[in-house]
């Protein structure tokens, strides 16, 4: 029952009371949301369908493909910058949108539980890769993989959430791939240096496919170049700022400070490795969501 009052009697009906508390409790919830730039990371949460593995397997995944894509729209760039990708004239040559396609589809067709597990990472590895092309691919033109806010959920941002692949059956996503597959399958933090996120502030798209054979050197090369850019460690005045990915996954590095420049030691070379043996506490985090787009300048 609702009670109609007078504007000056100083009564409030319930349905006039809740639904202003109700909008402000909600845009409050926003705010605090869009100030915190809220990037929850998910558990690393493990999906046993995908912890079989062939030890002995010498099934070798064939990714000539996705080298051959790479080599026509990867722009690498000065030592330190970003690897960027020519989205633009990607997105307007449909044979190769075309060959983008034929390629995620042969990943997703593979019997993953048949390869050993180096053929396993280099799969997940390069299918989130090309996954994530080929979403910014349908979405050009856009300024940030942020702004592709197709994950379920009313606060959800970006991709990751949304079912973009299927693999032997199963539809996955982005999250899936990375979270409840490689993170607590591997538990090898150069896991962050594999996946790209279509981003500036991330480690760059490889230039070249990971595959089983060469797994351990494509890793080490990767958390090599990103933690010596100015986007992995940097370090002014006696003061350390890192990547946010040490902050977002400061538990697949050892949570401390310690543990984290400890880490960061272990690939870090010339001045950077000089500077870092008197640092002790990391002082801020940084990332850049922009587009790792070729520049139209």
């Amino acid at each position: 029952m609702v009670v109609i009052v007078k504007e000056d009697s100083g009564l409030v009906t319930g349905r006039s009371r809740s639904r202003p508390f109700g909008l402000i409790f909600l845009a409050f919830v926003a705010l605090v949301w869009l100030i915190a730039g809220v990037n929850v990371v998910p558990a690393a949460d493990a999906w046993e369908r995908w912890a079989a593995y062939e030890e002995t397997s010498t099934v070798v995944i064939d990714h000539s493909e996705w080298q051959g894509l790479l080599d026509a729209y990867l722009v690498t760039g000065e030592s330190g910058e970003p690897t960027r990708v020519d989205y633009a004239r990607w997105a307007e040559t449909q044979a190769d949108r075309d060959r983008l396609e034929l390629y995620i589809t042969s990943l997703e067709g593979a019997e993953v539980a048949t390869l050993n597990q180096n053929e396993q990472f280099a799969l997940w590895a390069n299918l989130y890769n090309a996954a994530t092309v080929r979403v910014i691919l349908d979405n050009y033109p856009v300024t940030s993989i942020r702004k592709i806010s197709t994950s379920p959920g009313f606060f959800s941002v970006g991709p990751w959430g949304a079912k973009l692949v299927t693999v032997n059956g199963e539809r996955l996503s982005l999250d899936d791939i990375e979270h409840r597959i490689l993170r607590p399958t591997w538990k090898d933090p150069r896991i962050h240096y594999a996946v790209n996120c279509a981003s500036v502030g991330c480690p760059s798209l490889p230039v070249k496919p990971f595959t089983g054979k060469t797994l351990e050197a494509d890793l080490e090369e990767a958390a090599r170049a990103y933690i010596n850019s100015p986007r992995g460690a940097v370090v002014e005045n006696g003061t350390l700022r890192v990547s946010k990915i040490y902050d977002w996954y400061a538990e697949d590095f050892g949570k401390s400070d310690a543990n984290i420049i400890a880490h960061l030691k272990t690939y870090a070379e010339g001045d950077l490795l000089a500077s870092l043996e008197t640092i002790d506490r990391i002082r801020g985090y940084d990332y850049d969501w922009s587009l790792n787009e070729v520049s139209s300048e």
